[in-house]
């Protein structure tokens, strides 16, 4: 069964924050079997020159494949090109995430489900369901 997955990176949320890109940056992908297994690929691979990925939130794929999932999800959320930034050189699916369109999505949710309290922080499993949402769509 393949899944969509959403990790997050210190190190990588580090070198963004410090070139100017962003520190909430995500890598999204698709993988066989679970969540887990795919950050431990993640690390024992030192993608995007990381080894310190953990796994945000995962969910199943349907019938998507990982170009499926980063096109539609590449038009919603802007993606770092992974051609411009040596760090993470052919690397796909790191996204850079605007807090204020999670945010906003969640707002619009609570509202149509009738929650009294829009007070809430946006934390990163809401991060990851904000991701998985728009690459389904």
């Amino acid at each position: 069964m393949a899944i969509i997955y959403v990790a997050r990176s210190k190190t990588l949320s580090d070198w963004g924050a410090s070139v100017g890109i962003s520190k909430h940056l995500f890598k999204v992908g698709t993988a066989e079997g679970d969540g887990k297994q795919a950050i431990v690929e993640l690390n024992e691979q030192v993608r995007a020159g990381a080894d310190d990925w953990k796994l945000v939130k995962a969910d199943d794929a349907e019938e998507l494949t990982e170009t499926d999932v980063l096109e539609r999800l590449a038009a919603k959320v802007t993606v770092v090109d992974p051609n411009y930034y040596p760090r993470i050189k052919r690397e796909p699916g790191i996204f850079r995430i605007k807090i204020k369109d999670v945010e906003n999505s969640m707002i619009v949710a609570r509202a149509i489900a009738n929650v009294e309290s829009l007070n809430f922080t946006v934390k990163p499993p809401d991060i990851g369901t904000y991701l998985i949402k728009n690459a389904r769509r």
